[in-house]
């Protein structure tokens, strides 16, 4: 892995974990859907934008075609969509933990679904990652924890690990990258916009914390990070890039903790650490070179 990958990889993870935050105050004061569908739509306009003045064109391959739907649905649609109607309940540090699960169900479908080879060192990551979430989820629950929140980040999760799969076909080199990005961005904010019509209704309260919130998950995680995130899985690979992702919990709960004032308690502290190794431990094993036959 180069530097710049490096720094790209560890400027991702900076922003993607702060959008557990903004989007924490986002939905204290407006309807998650109805947000999130306008912010996909702010952000996929310029996106599609950018793109036409850099030259790039609507002439996608059928692969890249059927990712950025996947893409679309899986990660902006139900991974967000879910996420941000748990945090009317579920504090920002929590989803960015179970949001950090995301390598670990990278890794168990591609050793159990398809048949990737997962030696020792990764099995034993993965047992140590899940303990580590079941630490926390143990401890948050007794704290009043709400279910159906963790249970809608749980399934986000598993709709992240499906996008993540399948983005590597429509980044896989750099032509009509911001195309892409903008239009996965639509594809979300079309997705939304029925149930946000039909399940919710036009009540905001408006304050400074939430426009430079709005606007800031709209530039930043909504269309920077993920452009990053493209060029990034695009350079080193979808499973080098799940790394990056260990970071989110440390990430996640630090900016909750100095920016909504949220509670960390030395079991979360300690299940981060230990949710961290595992995604280190699988990665590690994952990348390791193959023994000759």
């Amino acid at each position: 892995m180069d530097l710049r990958a490096l720094a790209m990889g560890l400027l991702f993870a900076l922003i993607w974990s702060s959008a557990f935050t903004s989007a924490r105050i986002i939905v204290e004061a407006a309807p998650p859907i109805m947000a999130l569908s306008l912010r996909f739509f702010i952000s996929g306009v310029m996106g599609v934008g950018i793109a036409l003045a850099l030259g790039q064109n609507f002439r996608l391959s059928r692969v890249q075609w059927a990712s950025v739907l996947i893409f679309g649905v899986c990660q902006n649609a139900l991974y967000l969509g879910l996420n941000f109607i748990a945090m009317q309940t579920v504090e920002a540090s929590l989803a960015a933990i179970i949001a950090s699960t995301m390598p670990l169900l990278v890794a168990t479908a591609s050793w159990l679904v398809f048949r990737e080879r997962l030696p020792g060192l990764g099995i034993l990551g993965l047992i140590v990652g899940f303990a580590g979430v079941a630490l926390i989820m143990a401890q948050r629950f007794s704290g009043g924890a709400d279910m159906v929140g963790v249970v809608l980040c749980l399934v986000g999760s598993v709709a992240l690990t499906v996008a993540t799969l399948a983005v590597k076909g429509a980044s896989s080199d750099g032509a009509n990258l911001m195309m892409i990005v903008g239009l996965q961005l639509l594809v979300g904010s079309i997705a939304l916009a029925p149930f946000a019509a039909m399940f919710e209704t036009y009540a905001v309260t408006w304050s400074p914390s939430l426009v430079v919130a709005f606007v800031y998950t709209t530039l930043m995680p909504g269309l920077f990070a993920t452009f990053l995130w493209f060029r990034l899985v695009g350079r080193i690979g979808a499973t080098r890039a799940a790394t990056f992702h260990f970071l989110n919990p440390f990430f996640g709960v630090a900016i909750a903790a100095v920016l909504l004032s949220e509670a960390l308690t030395w079991i979360d502290a300690v299940g981060v650490t230990i949710i961290a190794a595992g995604i280190l431990a699988v990665q590690m094993a994952r990348q390791s070179p193959r023994p000759e036959t």
